[in-house]
């Protein structure tokens, strides 16, 4: 079984929510452009969804890490693969 947001709902509607805000402010970001608005302005937004991204995404590697080591914990298994797997998945996203 591979880590997953499958049981934590409250979790998920989280950063379901979280990545529709973003999606708004991306197209939010389009109409900027569209406008001719001043390149300061837009990268201000940009650096805004950088850092929500950036978010979403420190919240599932918190996730995949909690799960997989709950997961080996229960196989009797070490900690070590769990943590090993994380580290390759968190240089992915680094």
């Amino acid at each position: 079984m591979s880590p997953n947001l499958e049981n934590q709902a409250e979790l998920q509607q989280e950063l379901l929510t979280r990545l529709r805000k973003i999606e708004g402010q991306v197209r939010g970001v389009q109409k900027m452009i569209a406008e001719n608005r001043s390149c300061s302005d837009i990268v201000i937004q940009l650096a805004a969804i950088k850092a929500a991204v950036n978010r979403v995404g420190f919240s599932v590697l918190a996730c995949h890490l909690a799960s997989s080591i709950e997961e080996n914990m229960s196989q009797g298994k070490d900690l070590t693969a769990s943590l090993d797997d994380f580290m390759s998945v968190f240089k992915k996203f680094s």
